[in-house]
């Protein structure tokens, strides 16, 4: 016997779009998908959308995900940045703000500015709080998916095991989703335009160096939650530049925004991407000459997971193609011509949406999973329908 959870996600991947369908595919009856039916439509899960095709009598209606019912709240965090949305049950934004805030002045001062932009995201959309199922955050360090702590970060001192969940439900009661950023960006561009394709690797280069990976469908996290590392493997020891971690030669030393910033005499990888699209030649070299430092590390990580699609993400994005040629030099020299045939090397689709688009992604499936519909529907009736 399905659950009205499962039956939802028929109806949520266009498996089944009508009653008789439901009935036809499940092989219940037509009483019992009534019932688990109409339990979604009153909890304002799904709704009729239109009519179907009639194969005789009355035309069937057509079900379908309500996703202006519910809402949700992401947040999006660099070493440099927050942006906050808040959005329907499709993605799509309603409302959105942006400010330059430093992640290193500790997790109290950007929860904080945090929880009051998320209260001014629903006043300027005259929506309430009651409205919002869930709430998600990406953060460019190793979350423990399960508790929403950060497990290491270097760019963010003072958040290591900092209870951000409960800090965020002081002002919302609601299910918290953390997660990483490459793995949330990652994850963003994979539900955007890629997917039909069964594995991505999303290189994020902006102040440091992350990588997002997804596979079949799902983000690939590691067995300690630090999956994506890619920007602390050491490539040169020898070399005199200090990474963040502590140690000499990773690629980020090397390759990263802060890297490239720290070599032209500037102080953030945005002005590094200002002096590019300007057609300043040293800083093109340069910023050439990183790509094709990432690459070698890339070329092992293709020749490993053999990807379909290869995203360059984050501020090193917007130079155009610069910092992609140099990637595509070195993995193209350094793979098996089988491994890169059909591999496609392309910057960001989403540019600096695509946190918010993955994490509320993220936060979607876990609210309308069939674990978490079933559970609501057990609970007391909702009184905050739209």
């Amino acid at each position: 016997m399905l659950t009205a959870g499962q039956i939802l996600q028929l109806i949520r991947h266009g498996t089944c779009r009508t009653r008789k369908e439901l009935i036809a595919y499940t092989g219940l009856s037509r009483s019992t998908i009534t019932e688990r039916v109409d339990r979604l439509i009153e909890a304002g899960y799904i709704h009729e959308s239109g009519v179907g095709t009639s194969g005789g009598g009355r035309p069937p209606s057509v079900l379908d995900v309500d996703a202006t019912n519910r809402l949700v709240l992401v947040a999006d965090l660099g070493a440099s940045h927050a942006r906050v949305a808040l959005t329907d049950l499709a993605a799509r934004p309603m409302a959105e703000e942006h400010a330059e805030i430093r992640i290193d002045r500790g997790p109290e001062a950007v929860l904080s500015w945090i929880r009051q932009a998320f209260q001014r995201l629903l006043d300027r959309s005259g929506r309430t709080s009651a409205q919002v199922c869930g709430i998600g955050m990406d953060l460019p360090g190793s979350v423990d998916h399960n508790s929403g702590r950060v497990i290491r970060s270097f760019l963010m001192p003072g958040w290591d095991d900092y209870p951000i969940g409960a800090a965020l439900r002081e002002a919302f009661d609601l299910p918290v989703l953390v997660e990483n950023d490459a793995n949330a960006m990652a994850f963003g561009e994979w539900w955007s335009y890629w997917r039909r394709s069964r594995s991505l690797l999303l290189l994020k280069v902006s102040t440091g160096i992350g990588t997002g990976i997804v596979l079949d469908g799902q983000i690939y996290r590691g067995v300690e939650d630090a999956a994506g590392n890619i920007g602390h493997v050491r490539l040169q020891e020898s070399d005199d530049r200090v990474c963040t971690c502590g140690s000499r030669g990773c690629v980020a030393s090397l390759a990263s925004g802060h890297a490239l910033a720290s070599n032209l005499g500037k102080q953030t990888s945005r002005e590094v991407v200002r002096l590019v699209q300007a057609g300043d030649p040293t800083a093109i070299a340069l910023t050439q000459e990183a790509g094709r430092t990432v690459g070698v590390v890339l070329a092992t990580a293709v020749s490993l997971l053999n990807p379909a699609v290869l995203v360059l993400a984050g501020d090193m994005a917007e130079t155009g193609e610069h910092y992609l040629t140099g990637i595509r030099e070195s993995v193209y020299r350094r793979s098996l011509p089988y491994t890169t045939r059909n591999l496609e090397i392309v910057n960001s689709s989403l540019g600096d949406r695509a946190g918010i688009v993955g994490t509320a992604v993220l936060v979607i499936e876990h609210v309308l999973s069939p674990a978490a519909v079933d559970a609501a529907l057990a609970g007391p009736p909702r009184t905050n329908a739209v």
